[in-house]
């Protein structure tokens, strides 16, 4: 049975791509450079905000420029980090239901950690208490270790875990830190991405995904699939650790919906 959740952040959580825009392109203004746009931002997000610039930044720029514009965008991020920032509909109400069957919950992000302590603080502080960001001398996602600091935080260990993300960082995460993922399509990555990337499950709303974690069925939503046992999240449910990762026993592919 499924007990522990650990979250991705941005994408998963929270829709910060309008804030992270923004700061972005307050940045590459100050120092003469184009405006990149939503989608461009959407696509570069993911390996923390340093990796954001170098992808915004035209692509022969100087690490020291590349320094000082993620240093302005930091500047102008800690200010502006809730401006148009919310949680994604339907999240809160999921989160709360998980907190009332007893989920252990966790964020990991590559965000800097003292902003993710802002956000978790802002709009999670009852739900999750739990959250690791970037820290100096702790490699980020997609290698294993903040998801190993999660869950020490949580007291708990990989056994009944899985990991919860939006993006093809987040499946090469859960992957390395030994946890099955259970996509989402709602975030920054469209379906495609998340297939190519190898996401065995992708769910479409946070209630989708609530039915699935509640269920008594496995997570793939088959009382008893035809291999069942043979995908990652029917072992996190079934506490199955026995055998080595095997493809998933279901892809779910519904359209995005419009």
């Amino acid at each position: 049975m499924i007990k522990n959740l650990i979250f991705d952040l941005d994408g998963t959580l929270l829709n910060t791509l309008a804030d992270l825009r923004d700061s972005t392109n307050y940045a590459l203004k100050k120092f003469g450079f184009p405006d990149r746009t939503t989608e461009e931002v959407r696509n570069f997000v993911g390996n923390g905000l340093r990796m954001l610039i170098r992808r915004s930044v035209p692509q022969a720029t100087e690490e020291e420029t590349v320094d000082a514009v993620l240093a302005a965008m930091k500047a102008h991020y800690r200010e502006h980090y809730h401006d148009g920032t919310t949680p994604y509909d339907g999240i809160l109400p999921f989160l709360h239901k998980m907190k009332k069957h007893g989920f252990r919950m966790a964020i990991v992000s590559n965000k800097a950690d003292p902003m993710v302590q802002l956000l978790r603080t802002l709009y999670f502080d009852e739900l999750i208490p739990v959250a690791v960001g970037e820290l100096e001398g702790v490699a980020r996602k997609p290698a294993p270790d903040m998801v190993h600091i999660a869950l020490q935080r949580l007291g708990c260990t990989e056994e009944h875990t899985v990991y919860i993300g939006d993006s093809e960082v987040d499946i090469e995460t859960a992957k390395n830190a030994g946890l099955p993922c259970m996509s989402v399509g709602w975030g920054f990555r469209t379906e495609a991405v998340l297939r190519n990337a190898g996401a065995e499950m992708i769910y479409l709303s946070p209630a989708e995904l609530q039915e699935a974690l509640l269920s008594e069925a496995c997570p793939c939503k088959r009382k008893k699939c035809e291999r069942h046992g043979n995908c990652n999240a029917c072992r996190a449910h079934h506490h199955d650790s026995s055998q080595k990762p095997l493809t998933a026993c279901e892809r779910v592919t519904r359209k995005r919906p419009q």
